[in-house]
């Protein structure tokens, strides 16, 4: 049940998080936006650090890069693969991909699943996909190469999950606050390179997407640049990412079951219903009906995961 519950706080957490992220890159390029908010989220992991403690131990500052490492691969290819192709597409090929990379290593270790549990996953990822798909008007080709990038993004991203999940049960938020100080530098770096190529961080693309590829709301061209309010939505966004992540990683640890690994790592890929929930409350957008059915197929997934 704590599995669960942890597993399902960070998929929200991520989800909105995913949708600040969604309105601040329609005035800023997602890149510099995914960057900003990287390195902000560094200091809710000190401060967590500080109150929760942590133990900087090799093994978990290892884990802790390769998941920063895995995390800032996974950002940029997925924008570079819905730079050129159908984001209805290619985001849930991602979250897909971010679900069962890490399930299916647990089965290659060993890792029984029941009947029920199996059930329960096949139905939350078919979930994931429903609530992930999105109409796209841009007209983008989809291309092998496209598809490529996508699923080894996903593999980025559950590339994360399997990293926090090697990380020791003791060291705390320590592995945290390495992989997001080595994901702020690298998402840092690619900001400055397309600032530099671009003339400038203000960009309007006509449909985003945060770095784990939920879908964000689109956006008009606007000159306007960092504001106060455009701040604090990236500041806000950084926090509910690194909330995310402690969420993530207590889920993994609440267990010495070996099937944690698979439910944290599905459920994790739940958080575009965060993001679509909150479009609807804030931005008025209406859900679609499949959307409506994956939201209602994640519910039964996770009382059944629960149960299990």
């Amino acid at each position: 049940m704590l599995t669960v519950l942890f597993g399902l706080s960070g998929a929200i957490v991520y989800g909105f998080a995913d949708f600040l992220g969604g309105l601040a890159s329609r005035r800023v390029r997602p890149v510099v936006v995914a960057a900003v908010a990287a390195a902000i989220g560094i200091v809710p992991l000190l401060v967590g650090l500080v109150v929760l403690g942590g133990v900087f131990s090799w093994p978990a500052a290892v884990w802790g890069a390769v998941a920063g490492l895995s995390g800032g691969v996974g950002v940029l290819l997925l924008y570079a693969a819905l730079a050129i192709g159908p984001m209805s597409v290619l985001s849930p090929v991602t979250a897909v991909f971010a679900a069962v990379v890490p399930v299916l290593v647990a089965v290659f270790r060993g890792t029984v699943l029941s009947p029920v549990a199996t059930g329960a996953l096949v139905v939350a990822v078919v979930a994931v996909v429903l609530v992930a798909v999105v109409r796209d008007a841009s007209g983008a080709r989809l291309t092998a190469r496209g598809v490529a990038a996508a699923a080894v993004a996903g593999c980025g991203f559950g590339g994360i999950v399997l990293a926090y999940d090697m990380t020791p049960s003791d060291s705390g938020v320590a592995p945290l606050v390495v992989a997001r100080v080595l994901q702020a530098v690298l998402l840092g770096a690619a900001a400055i390179v397309v600032v530099l190529r671009t003339g400038g961080p203000v960009h309007a693309p006509t449909t985003t997407a945060r770095p784990d590829g939920a879908a964000a709301a689109s956006g008009r061209r606007s000159g306007r640049g960092w504001g106060p309010r455009l701040l604090v939505t990236v500041a806000v966004c950084g926090v509910f990412d690194a909330m995310a992540n402690v969420f993530i990683q207590a889920g993994l640890h609440s267990s010495d079951d070996p099937a944690t690994l698979p439910v944290v790592s599905v459920l994790n890929a739940l958080y575009p219903i965060g993001t679509v929930v909150l479009a609807g409350v804030v931005l008025r957008e209406r859900l679609t009906a499949q959307q409506w059915i994956g939201i209602v197929l994640a519910f039964v997934a996770s009382v059944a995961l629960a149960l299990a």
